[in-house]
């Protein structure tokens, strides 16, 4: 099964211990931040691989949580986001929502509402792991040239290298040339995986 991960900042230490207690009793892997310039260091030198959404306060010393949010779109690291606070504070939540929060949760709130907030962040997380996928793979693509392209092609067509020849009219070392350049720029470990991620358009 897939990992979970949620990252809470809060400088409240109390909330921050029970809600670790109660996410990670729910499966989920819970790392916790009561500093927002440590939560933001981290994220950006260790982006998360696995699924992950950012559970947030708004109001903290030093740095809000929506600043911390702006921080990190800056630094392209960008996580499904739900808002706390510990206020009713409606222009925080419009503000929360226009940076494309997934949720402002007001403390303290049920489990079920943090429950469905976290579903909707976690198939957030999903098609912007996807999203994220295919782009990375038009970016690589991107750096093939066009002799490049066409061989490519024709290892899709599963064409021998003496084929490939044949049909392009150069030399099987060109071709041989040609063909690990393609594998190289697009991270392919293997045929397999090339031709997988050709027909998904996307990394895998």
């Amino acid at each position: 099964m897939t990992t979970r991960t949620i990252f809470i900042v809060d400088d409240n230490n109390e909330f921050r211990q029970s809600a670790q207690w109660w996410l990670a009793s729910a499966g989920y892997d819970v790392i916790d931040f009561a500093d927002p310039a440590a939560a933001l260091d981290a994220l950006q030198q260790q982006p998360p691989r696995e699924p992950a959404c950012l559970l947030l306060d708004v109001r903290m010393p030093g740095m809000s949580g929506l600043d911390l949010h702006d921080r990190l779109h800056q630094r392209g690291v960008r996580l499904p986001t739900i808002y706390m606070t510990g206020h009713g504070d409606v222009p925080l939540a419009v503000q929360a929502m226009q940076k494309g929060a997934i949720s402002f949760l007001e403390k303290p709130f049920a489990h079920d509402a943090l429950e469905q907030a976290l579903d909707q962040a976690f198939a957030a997380a999903a098609e912007l792991r996807e999203e994220e996928a295919a782009l990375a793979w038009r970016r690589r693509m991107h750096a093939l040239t066009p002799r490049e392209r066409e061989v490519l092609d024709w290892v899709v067509e599963d064409k021998p290298n003496k084929g490939i020849a044949e049909l392009m009219g150069i030399s099987i070392k060109t071709v041989e040339l040609h063909r690990k350049r393609v594998m190289d720029k697009l991270q392919a470990q293997s045929v397999t995986h090339l031709i997988k991620m050709v027909l998904g358009g996307r990394v895998v």
